[in-house]
């Protein structure tokens, strides 16, 4: 991969230890991760390939053998383990963020940013992957989705950074993500 410079003469010392990226399901976290990660020296772990690689489980088999809440207690508890590490980009699935005290209990110096996708791009990318997305099963996604997304947008909202993705390209993305990080603060 190539490296994505960051931005100015110098990687500078950041306020932030850890980012986590928010966002609907196909907003691009597991895209983007990798490529913010790459460009900050840091490590990057995708939470629902973490939980699987662990388990020994697939989320849509989580999903079918153990049901949703299980799922998000068992997002929870890695995610709390995971936000210990300093120099992590994290990205959970895309209901993690309503779960009960996930957001609070975050270590100070944990950057939040939220990929905004409109529903429109989110449905595209979730049915163009062939990846099953167990939530937008059934008669309509695009509907469920609608619910799901109308639901989780106020935890969303809590980010430290909002960053809209629609017809931009990760590596834009990427380099607004690591200005911003730049000149902010924790």
């Amino acid at each position: 991969m190539d490296p994505i410079p960051f931005p100015g003469p110098a990687r500078p010392a950041l306020p932030w230890h850890r980012v986590v990226l928010l966002g609907f399901m196909a907003a691009g976290k597991s895209t983007l991760g990798p490529l913010l990660a790459h460009a900050l020296g840091w490590t990057f772990l995708d939470g629902d390939a973490e939980l699987a690689r662990r388990s020994g489980v697939s989320v849509p088999e989580w999903f079918r053998r153990f049901g949703e809440g299980a799922f998000r207690q068992e997002e929870a508890r890695l995610t709390a383990e995971l936000c210990r590490r300093d120099e992590l980009v994290l990205a959970p699935g895309g209901g993690w963020a309503v779960g009960p005290g996930v957001l609070e209990s975050l270590p100070h110096g944990t950057a939040l940013v939220w990929l905004r996708v409109s529903l429109e791009e989110a449905v595209r990318r979730a049915t163009a992957e062939g990846t099953p997305r167990p939530l937008l099963a059934g008669p309509d996604p695009v509907l469920a989705a609608r619910r799901l997304l109308a639901a989780r947008e106020p935890y969303y909202a809590r980010a430290d950074f909002v960053i809209d993705v629609d017809g931009r390209t990760p590596v834009d993305l990427t380099m607004a993500i690591l200005a911003w990080l730049k000149t902010s603060s924790s």
